[in-house]
């Protein structure tokens, strides 16, 4: 069955935010949006959500369009490439704690904005951010995608997942606060004195499961890790999205690529509650949304080019994806 849309979660403040950024630096947000499909009046909506998918590229295009991966929070910018940085500079340690305040410590030297700390209180670890100077319109999400970006990171670093004990955030709870148990599982306090996610200490020695080439190829794409709540084996899921896309057709073809057997390959995938079938339906509609949207192929060819055998069950799945059929989907994509 082909995947379900993305439930839209994320509010529409975070996306304001950004257009912020963009007045902030005196350049158009109108790329930026349309490329997310996020039209005017949506942006109004004081109630309105995006999806995952949108958040992500959104972001992506404001942080290269503007050089600036902290999207205008601090007094100065972080060139695109920064956050990657801070990666680098803590993959080689020998367990989560040391990569931790590896990270904290760098991240001073790239911004004085704010200070990170990691700290411990018996079985209780504190990952916590000390605002330095007034982050006026930009405050809450800087404060949540901080705090999202070295979760996701460290989920990553250590393959699994790290349940808080609490995320606390130094502000009221905001008109959307029904969004953050979603963006940080359990306990979420507002109020507090300063932003921090507390968690159980034995994480801290875990050792790290990623090197190099891991770290090479999450940053490819190392904006899900910041807007989707990781999941234990992440790194299989995107391997079989990167053989797919390769061209990839079946089970037998992806388990010799990734040197596992078929029997395994469809283990770990449902245990990460996934399966091949899903993923390949998400590669298929990735392709097929990307084509229709950045170019003027048929629609006939968009389905062959997508993995279809015909047009007629392209644009059936494609129906049960957006609710439109390709050409009312591709009309209100590039349109002004």
């Amino acid at each position: 069955m082909p995947n379900r849309p993305l439930p839209a979660l994320t509010p529409m403040a975070f996306v304001r935010a950004m257009v912020a950024a963009y007045r902030k630096y005196g350049q158009d947000p109108a790329e930026a949006l349309r490329e997310a499909r996020i039209t005017p009046a949506q942006l109004r909506r004081p109630d309105a959500r995006i999806d995952a998918l949108q958040m992500e590229t959104v972001s992506a295009r404001a942080m290269q369009e503007l050089d600036d991966e902290a999207l205008g929070w601090f007094s100065r910018r972080l060139p695109w490439g920064s956050y990657g940085m801070l990666c680098r500079a803590s993959i080689g340690a020998p367990d989560l704690g040391v990569a931790l305040k590896r990270w904290c410590r760098h991240h001073r030297l790239l911004v004085e904005d704010v200070r990170l700390s990691l700290s411990t209180d018996g079985p209780a670890a504190t990952l916590a951010i000390a605002e330095a100077v007034p982050l006026g319109e930009f405050r809450e999400i800087a404060l949540v995608t901080l705090l999202r970006s070295v979760h996701g990171f460290a989920c990553w670093a250590i393959d699994s997942r790290i349940p808080l004990r609490e995320a606390a955030f130094p502000f009221a709870a905001p008109p959307h606060a029904d969004a953050y148990p979603a963006m940080f599982p359990g306990p979420v306090r507002f109020g507090a004195a300063r932003a921090g996610l507390v968690f159980d200490a034995a994480y801290l020695a875990l050792p790290l499961r990623r090197d190099e080439p891991a770290l090479r190829t999450m940053l490819q794409r190392a904006l899900p890790l910041t807007v989707r709540p990781y999941r234990r084996d992440r790194l299989l899921a995107q391997r079989v999205r990167e053989q797919l896309r390769a061209g990839a057709a079946n089970a037998a073809v992806l388990a010799e690529a990734l040197h596992v057997s078929v029997r395994t390959l469809h283990r770990q995938l449902h245990d990460e509650g996934s399966s091949l079938q899903a993923l390949k339906d998400e590669v298929r509609r990735d392709a097929a949304l990307a084509l229709l949207a950045r170019s003027e192929r048929p629609v006939k060819q968009v389905a062959a080019l997508s993995g279809f055998r015909n047009a007629k069950s392209f644009a059936r799945a494609f129906r049960q994806w957006t609710g439109q059929t390709p050409e009312q989907w591709r009309r209100a994509a590039q349109a002004p």
